[in-house]
């Protein structure tokens, strides 16, 4: 192992060091499961913002996007990335707010799956079982994709077994998490999301200067068969263009509907200190969204110039191509060293910033709103923290082994995953946020309808192509909404406390 190497290693392990430190830190101030899932809704509107879009953006952003940037070039990317942006700032816009209030309103909701069956007064816990089940399901593939960033890092650079690097990363999080709760992961979360800015920004400034200039990019770009356009996209395999018409942006930008329904991004909104500062968090967050994913997509397009150019010449994963840029960084001192550690530490942020979260989500389903609701309704606190650090072992173990094959995608896991959530809880949150009529047997069917249409879509019709290749996520969604609305009217309508509680909120809302 040479001095650049051990450079590298250095501040990895100071990094890891350091979160570890903050779970450890973090561990005294859990005095009962709120505070362990919900950090006592203490979180300030930086934190806020920028853990929620770190546990966001997770190993996708950079590796997943700059992966397609690179092979596929502009439309694909930009297209999911607008998507992305606009849903994140509706999100905030118009969810944040409203569920922060109404999860305290409606019996101190300290879980997305709690805050169901509160809302609807169900007494027999059926809408809270079924979304803890659906976050398990959904979560497992999802932190396997965190799992497989981690993996193809240690073994690109150290040449480390990659099942061997898995393991250790799922350590590291498991024990920092585990140990600190929600908010050792929404401190971690923050931290994790400046390291994250300085990689991506490193990164380009190294990669446009290494082919002569960002005219250079722009001619190989310009020179590729609809690789930088919006309305076509290249094809590597025929080495040629191919239509990138309406029905895929449509479905591309079907991306943004995902943000309704993701758990670890939700529980943020019901974290903060005081509604009133989310207004600040909404700004934070929607700035750095913009930046970070347009300098992903533009890393992923200054990539393929390196390619071409033979600065790199040996990129078998496109989604390994800022571990190559840091390789290459690194080669130029101890300095340059340093700075690649730094920015492979990156894409460990990346990775942990959302796995810590989903498996606290996770956990908190089964501990919480299965064993605790509906098991054991008398389990103690100490009882229910040991079975919530148990789920975290098993789903992170499950995890590993989904993700144990190396070829395995980013984009494609976090892409199945992102429309499970989306499509299951997505329509639930807003029609339980915003239509005073609904209720909950239309939510049951809408949650179950999609889930299941995700499956369905995605193994079953979307193979079909040519009109059905379109993104699980949108037929999901729209089927999800049509049954919420469908039985909710066709049932009996709310009751009239479950109809004050709500003009209670929304009185709340607009002040």
């Amino acid at each position: 192992m040479n001095s650049t190497t051990i450079c590298i290693l250095i501040a990895i392990v100071v990094y890891m060091a350091a979160v570890v430190g903050i779970g450890v830190i973090f561990s005294k101030r859990n005095k009962n499961t709120e505070d362990f899932y919900l950090g006592g809704r203490k979180l300030g509107p930086f934190v806020t913002a920028m853990s929620a879009e770190a546990s966001d953006m997770s190993s996708w952003l950079l590796m997943g996007l700059p992966g397609v940037a690179l092979v596929s070039g502009l439309a694909d990317a930009s297209w999911t990335a607008i998507g992305l942006t606009v849903g994140t700032y509706i999100n905030w816009l118009i969810v944040a707010k409203r569920l922060r209030i109404y999860t305290h309103v409606s019996k101190n909701s300290a879980t997305i799956p709690a805050f169901f069956s509160n809302r609807y007064g169900d007494e027999k816990r059926i809408l809270s079982v079924i979304a803890a089940i659906v976050i398990v399901i959904f979560f497992v593939p999802y932190t396997a994709s965190g799992f497989a960033a981690c993996g193809k890092l240690f073994n690109s650079l150290f040449g480390i077994d990659y099942f061997t690097a898995m393991l250790i990363s799922a350590l590291v999080i498991v024990i920092y998490t585990t140990l600190g709760g929600f908010l050792a992961a929404s401190t971690s979360d923050f931290i994790q999301s400046i390291v994250m800015t300085l990689a991506i920004f490193v990164v380009i400034i190294y990669g446009v200067s290494s082919v002569g200039g960002m005219t250079v990019v722009m001619d190989n770009a310009t020179s590729i068969a609809g690789y930088f356009s919006f309305t076509s996209t290249y094809d590597a395999a025929a080495d040629a263009s191919k239509p990138y018409g309406v029905l895929s942006i449509v479905s591309t930008l079907a991306w943004g509907l995902g943000y309704f329904g993701m758990p670890h991004i939700l529980l943020r909104f019901m974290a903060i200190e005081k509604p009133e500062k989310i207004k600040l968090s909404r700004r934070v967050a929607s700035v750095w969204v913009v930046i970070s994913m347009t300098v992903s997509i533009l890393i992923g397009i200054v990539g393929n110039a390196m390619v071409k150019n033979g600065v790199i010449t040996d990129l078998e994963d496109s989604e390994r191509v800022i571990i190559k840029i840091a390789g290459l960084i690194s080669e130029h001192g101890v300095l340059a060293a340093i700075v690649a550690g730094v920015i492979l530490a990156g894409i460990l942020a990346a990775t942990m910033s959302t796995a810590d979260s989903q498996l606290l989500a996770a956990a908190s389903g089964v501990s919480q709103n299965i064993v605790k609701e509906v098991l054991v309704k008398d389990l103690s606190e100490k009882a229910s923290m040991i079975i919530a650090r148990v789920t975290l072992i098993v789903i992170s173990v499950i995890g590993v082994i989904i993700a144990s094959n190396p070829e395995s995608s980013v984009f494609a896991i976090v892409s199945f995953a992102w429309a499970g959530f989306g499509a299951t809880f997505g329509p639930a949150m807003l029609t339980a946020l915003f239509w005073k009529r609904s209720n909950m047997k239309g939510t049951l069917a809408g949650m179950l309808s999609g889930a299941v249409t995700v499956f369905v879509w995605k193994f079953i019709v979307r193979p079909m192509g040519g009109g059905w290749d379109i993104y699980e996520l949108l037929p999901a969604f729209l089927v999800s909404l049509a049954l919420i609305v469908a039985v909710s009217l066709l049932t009996e309508k709310p009751s009239e406390e479950i109809v004050k509680e709500f003009e209670q909120v929304e009185a709340e809302t607009k002040k």
